[in-house]
């Protein structure tokens, strides 16, 4: 977004810390308009707060990419109206010749009046589904309102808010959409009732049960495309763009349809976070991109190489108001930009860019770089280990005069497998961490390693130096722990928790929890943003606090047997789960051993599967962050 200057609208002189506070330093104390005083918005919290200027507008939104509130607190000086995204999960794609999976159906809806009393609004995001699986609704709810839903993305040639593509056998047709057709195309194009969505498209069949070619998922803004032949599956439809986070992003694209044929055309996953489809030869399958509700690429024939059945993609909501009606110059842009005491804070939750703007002088940025944490492992008959964290650093580094262009990527949560690095720039690299050990055997090296499978398997090493004790620069490596190895022995032949970047996982007769997180430094620790996640409130390291806040990379928690009223392994230290990582599967009641993901954006290892359970599917990892400050 531009940024100039221009008259400051007066009405009160409230602060709050945050973008008011820094056009209040800019203007009032440095003189450049030392009568005026600055109107604000509503005063509230939660999410990850991004502020922006737009032409002469400033907005605040606050972006959830997992559940959550957001409060309210006082009145606003622009109105009590907020504007709404609500963005559903996208579907799964779990069958061979699969049709892509449909996008999260995507409601946009402007000017909402909000109450303060009661003033907290529960916010729920949508879940990407797993292979095969319609996707979680998305939805903000309180007492005084009618709750916003949207629906999650269709599978499998079912219905969704956008509907699964068709799979190359019975049935052919791609699957309804809840949510409205008849996107007129264009940006921040406010909603129908049930929010956008689109059908799927049709499947081509084999002769005589022979190779066939999937559809293409409905996208928010287009339906999936129809398989051509049945050498070319369908492209997934394309999703709707909308800039309130203060980024233009496309929302619930449709995945691509996948194929059993060769030569081939892989259908591509539409615009809006839609996975590719798969191949006999020579792809696999790709989930829906998190935080965008795309639907995952559909699987290839069983009867080829290994079959990848993809997730569909995690929601988002964001909250927008108006804050303020005036600009100012801006340093540099990318990610979600806040202002807190002094300074100016840039949250990467996906991949992209920092780059300085022309005010830029060369100033020093104060960092964080978690990379995604690895899965649980996974067994059938015994317990596996919980997945490792991310690597986690912090540090300064000077940047020098503009103009500079910084790669952002943000590691993905391992799925059955370790997780993948962050970087701030290549120097600065985040490794991801180990996958936990499967039932017999050793857990994986990463950031922090995976636990050890039964029956005592050695967890996995870690790349990062262990933690000090105190909070401050990291080394290069950054901090990690070592999994623990599986005990193994009555009466709970617990497996080993996943390393944490503040402790190491655990492994006696009884437990099995994953390593202790770590707390945001200081200066990310802004009170009315929820960046990370729910903690010990007694710290036993220095420089933490005891708000219970701004956690991340904790381990996730080893596989363990029950008997009932025994709780199960926590991620992310004792008493947990902490950190967002994911505990294991609940060993005490039969067939809900299934390890529990990860949250994204947390860096944190996903739990191990507890036995007994029918299925031995791992938790996920959590995907990772970037966050960068620097003086306003």
């Amino acid at each position: 977004m531009g940024a100039r200057s221009s008259k400051i609208t007066a009405q009160n002189n409230r602060s709050d810390g945050h973008l008011i506070e820094y056009f209040r330093n800019t203007f009032v104390r440095g003189g450049g308009a030392s009568n005026a005083n600055l109107s604000e918005g509503l005063i509230a919290t939660g999410g990850v707060i991004s502020d922006y200027v737009d032409g002469s507008t400033v907005y605040r939104a606050h972006i959830f990419t997992s559940s959550g509130t957001f409060d309210v607190t006082a009145p606003g000086t622009f109105g009590d109206t907020v504007d709404y995204l609500v963005v559903a999960g996208g579907g799964g794609a779990g069958r061979e010749y699969g049709g892509g999976g449909g996008g999260g159906a995507v409601k946009y809806l402007t000017s909402q009046p909000v109450a303060s009393s009661p003033g907290v609004y529960t916010i729920s995001v949508g879940s990407g589904a797993a292979a095969g699986v319609v996707g979680s609704a998305s939805s903000v709810s309180n007492p005084l309102i009618t709750a916003i839903t949207s629906n999650g993305g269709g599978a499998d040639a079912g219905p969704g808010g956008s509907g699964g593509g068709a799979i190359g056998t019975s049935p052919l047709t791609g699957g309804s959409a809840t949510g409205a057709p008849g996107h007129p195309g264009g940006i921040d194009i406010t909603s129908p009732p049930l929010g956008w969505g689109n059908p799927g498209g049709n499947a081509q069949p084999g002769a005589s049960g022979g190779v066939a070619a999937g559809g293409g998922g409905g996208g928010a803004a287009t339906a999936g495309s129809n398989a051509p032949s049945i050498s070319d599956s369908g492209p997934g439809g394309t999703g709707a763009r909308y800039s309130i986070t203060g980024t233009t992003t496309y929302y619930g694209g449709g995945g691509g349809g996948g194929t059993g044929d060769s030569p081939n055309s892989v259908g591509t996953g539409g615009l809006g976070g839609g996975g590719n489809g798969a191949s006999p030869t020579t792809s696999e399958a790709q989930p829906g991109t998190f935080a965008t509700g795309g639907g995952a690429g559909g699987a290839r024939r069983d009867s080829g190489p290994p079959n990848t059945r993809a997730n569909g993609g995690s929601g988002i909501v964001v909250v927008r108001y108006q804050i303020a009606q005036l600009t100012a110059e801006q340093k540099a842009t990318g990610g979600a930009i806040s202002y807190y005491d002094g300074m100016t804070i840039h949250t990467f939750t996906s991949s992209g860019t920092f780059a300085t703007l022309a005010p830029w002088t060369g100033e020093t940025v104060e960092y964080v770089v978690i990379g995604g944490g690895g899965s649980g492992g996974s067994g059938g008959s015994d317990n596996p280990g919980g997945g490792g964290a991310g690597a986690y650093r912090t540090g300064t580094t000077p940047i020098g005069a503009h103009p500079v262009s910084r790669s952002i990527q943000i590691g993905a949560g391992g799925v059955e497998s370790n997780g993948t690095e962050s970087y701030f720039g290549t120097p600065i690299t985040a490794p991801g961490g180990g996958k936990g050990g499967n039932n017999g055997s050793t857990g994986n090296p990463g950031g922090s390693g995976g636990g050890g499978g039964y029956l005592g398997f050695a967890g996995g090493p870690a790349t990062g130096a262990p933690f000090p004790g105190t909070i401050g620069a990291t080394p290069t490596a950054g901090w990690g722990h070592a999994g623990a190895t599986s005990n193994g022995t009555a009466p709970r032949y617990a497996a080993g928790g996943g390393g944490g970047a503040g402790g190491a996982g655990d492994s006696t007769t009884t437990t099995a929890y994953g390593g202790l997180g770590m707390q945001l430094p200081t200066t990310f620790r802004d009170p009315a943003s929820s960046v990370g996640h729910p903690g010990p409130t007694s710290p036993t390291f220095t420089g933490a606090d005891t708000s219970g806040k701004y956690w991340f990379a904790g381990g996730g928690g080893g596989g363990i047997d029950g008997p009932n009223g025994i709780p199960i392994a926590a991620g992310g230290g004792p008493g947990g789960p902490y950190a967002g990582a994911g505990p294991a599967g609940d060993g005490a009641v039969a067939d809900q051993g299934v390890g529990i993901p990860a949250k994204e954006n947390s860096g944190s290892g996903g739990g191990g599967n507890s036995q007994p359970t029918a299925s031995s599917i791992a938790g996920r990892g959590g995907s990772g962050i970037v966050l960068i400050a620097y003086p306003s």
